[in-house]
């Protein structure tokens, strides 16, 4: 009796256990989806410069993060296909499936990594100044900044403006709609300075030569990394992140980091 229960425990594990691959393979990953489809959807904004601009002239997205968009589908071997969205709206966008991933200058953070995975990081930063070039010294430091005369301006919805609404208490903060025109608010005198991502503070600086200035973008308040979002797909994470391993040790990687940094 012993024996026979044994061997029916035994059967029950074996016949388990084949049962594992054919319920892996009934449900295919988005990574395969991606492939077989021949489309990689990627969710930009399209307002944050050197990451990803929409030129309107050419309804085309343009920058860093899509010239890495590109490269990545070319390792996946399909088109990429941009798709528009917004900092405030990033996040129901992400929930809603309107893209398998989510790039151009995206932080990591840890209500974003609830909803999905994040690639390995490609770059380190964090929050710091930028102004005129005149009022560099005057806004050294968090305290500095948070002064009732402070005129700080934040694009709405994304980690700047909610960097700026956690450290400052007393400094005026005004929302300013517009990522491309809001350093141009700076440089008019209609505010003081905007707390951005360094990488920015230095892109627009070259923009604004002798005008704005970047406040100590080698050493940031805070912490940051920037990578790609992704719906949670673990094939797709462990595609992109070897493709990302590949791209630095060939150099491809450094080469539209140039482009665009240097």
């Amino acid at each position: 009796m012993l024996r026979t229960l044994r061997i029916v425990a035994y059967a029950a594990v074996i016949a388990g256990v084949a049962c594992v691959p054919a319920f892996a393979q009934s449900a295919p990953s988005r990574l395969d989806t991606i492939v077989s489809k021949g489309t990689l959807r990627v969710g930009m904004t399209g307002d944050y410069r050197p990451f990803t601009f929409l030129n309107k002239e050419s309804s085309r997205f343009e920058g860093f993060d899509v010239d890495m968009a590109e490269a990545l589908g070319k390792a996946l071997g399909v088109k990429v296909e941009f798709v528009h969205t917004s900092w405030p709206t990033l996040m129901k966008d992400f929930e809603a499936d309107k893209f398998d991933i989510a790039t151009g200058g995206v932080s990591i953070t840890l209500d974003r990594q609830k909803k999905g995975y994040f690639s390995t990081p490609i770059m380190r930063e964090g929050k710091t100044p930028i102004a005129r070039c005149g009022d560099v010294e005057k806004f050294q430091t968090i305290a500095d900044i948070d002064k009732p005369d402070v005129h700080v301006i934040v694009n709405p919805g994304g980690t700047n403006e909610r960097f700026a609404r956690a450290h400052l208490k007393s400094a005026q903060i005004a929302v300013h709609p517009d990522n491309v025109t809001i350093f141009d608010q700076i440089a008019a005198g209609k505010a003081d300075l905007m707390m951005t991502d360094s990488s920015e503070t230095r892109f627009q600086q070259k923009l604004h030569p002798g005008v704005l200035c970047a406040v100590h973008p080698d050493k940031p308040f805070d912490f940051a990394e920037k990578a790609i979002w992704m719906q949670r797909d673990y094939p797709l994470k462990e595609f992109v992140d070897q493709w990302l391993h590949i791209s630095r040790e060939n150099g491809s990687y450094q080469a539209i980091y140039a482009k665009y940094f240097n």
